[in-house]
Parts: structure tokens; C-alpha cells; sequence
């Protein structure tokens, strides 16, 4: 007996809203810019976001403008912010300065190569992005100088300051051009700020302690 073939429905996928096709877009987006930088391509985007290449000038003007919209919420602070503030405020000044430190590393290492795509906008549009990451920054040290205020006393330097330098240090550790082979992890940027680099007496000199 003849069989007939099966024929199987395609099922529609459902269609989105104009807000999750554009968030669709730049989260595909995002990865791509970390591997390919600004080469990347509208047609690698649009296969990594499952549409149409046409799809993305639908939703973007041009590639610039996808670029911005992708460094934006790459760049956006508030998840490291949430973290940052979920440091026990109640553990030691160490702890909690190598906490923020292992934060931020990770923040600033997974946003290198976006730093490098940043500088690739046309000017107006890097200037503002520029802004932004100042912006951002200053209140990653706000909230990095309020876990370290409750131990002013302890530091010759206050709060602000002492955060500013952990933030800076922890840009410089992950950056190969600057840390070089000897890079710093979190617990060797905060010894560096609350030791300094002076030998102690039971440390050898020029050594890892």
C-alpha cells in the first residue's frame, strides 16, 4: 500500500514588537562588535539576530547608528552598579575594595575591544559616547568611594579619591598595553593602593608576597 508523505506545517513565528526587534538586533550585535569590531557587517548581524538584512535599516538608519545603539547598552552601568552595591557593607576594607576590584576588572576586560570600536564613530557621535563613559565612570566611583567610606579613617587619602585610583588601576590591570606580562589580579590592585609597593620585613624583595 502506497503511503502518502507527511507534510509538516511550518509553524509561524510569532512576530515582534518594533522595541523587541530592535533589542534583538543589538544584542546580536553586541558579541559581533567584541570579535569583528566596526568591520562587522549588516549581513552578519542580521544572521546572528535571525532577519532580514533589510529588517535592521527598518529599525536602524545606518550602521553608525546600530553601533551607538549597541555600545549604549553594552556601556550601560546599571548591572555593575547593582553589583557593586550588593558588596557586604559590614565585611573588612580589603574584602570589600578586592570585591569592587574583581568587579570592575571583569566589567572593563569584557569591554575592551568595544572601547576600540567607540573610538572607530564619526566624531559627533564619539564625542557623545565619550560623555557617556565619563559619565558612567564618575558614578562607578561614587559607588566604589561610598563601600570604602565607612573605614575613612583608616586612609591617609579620603573615599573619592582612594575609589578613583582603585577604578583607574583596575582599567590599567586589564589593558595588555599598559599591565604588560605582570598584570595585577583584584587582590594585587588593592595591595598596591593600602600597602604600597615599600618591601615589609617578612616579604622578599622583588617577589610575588
Amino acid at each position: 500500500m502506497n503511503q502518502q508523505p507527511v507534510q509538516t506545517r511550518r509553524r509561524r513565528v510569532p512576530a515582534l514588537s518594533p522595541d523587541e526587534r530592535r533589542a534583538t538586533i543589538i544584542a546580536a550585535t553586541i558579541p559581533l562588535l567584541r570579535t569583528h569590531g566596526a568591520a562587522v557587517t549588516t549581513k552578519q548581524i542580521a544572521e546572528a539576530a535571525g532577519v532580514a538584512e533589510g529588517t535592521i535599516f527598518g529599525v536602524f538608519p545606518d550602521k553608525a547608528s546600530l553601533i551607538l545603539a549597541a555600545l549604549d547598552t553594552a556601556f550601560d552601568q546599571e548591572s555593575v552598579l547593582r553589583q557593586l552595591g550588593a558588596i557586604d557593607p559590614q565585611a573588612p576594607l580589603r574584602e570589600r575594595m578586592r570585591d569592587a576590584a574583581a568587579i570592575l576588572m571583569r566589567r572593563f576586560e569584557t569591554n575592551a575591544q568595544l572601547m576600540m570600536v567607540a573610538r572607530t564613530l564619526p566624531m559627533e557621535l564619539g564625542r557623545r559616547q565619550v560623555e557617556q563613559l565619563m559619565e558612567g565612570r564618575r558614578r562607578l566611583t561614587e559607588t566604589v568611594a561610598a563601600l570604602i567610606e565607612p573605614d575613612r579613617a583608616l586612609l591617609r587619602r579620603g573615599p573619592g579619591a582612594t575609589a578613583g585610583m582603585l577604578v583607574l588601576l583596575s582599567i590599567a590591570s586589564v589593558r595588555q598595553e599598559l599591565a604588560g606580562p605582570d598584570a595585577l589580579d583584584a587582590d594585587g590592585v588593592v595591595a598596591v593602593l593600602l600597602d604600597g609597593l615599600l618591601v615589609r620585613p617578612t616579604d622578599t624583595p622583588g617577589g610575588d608576597a
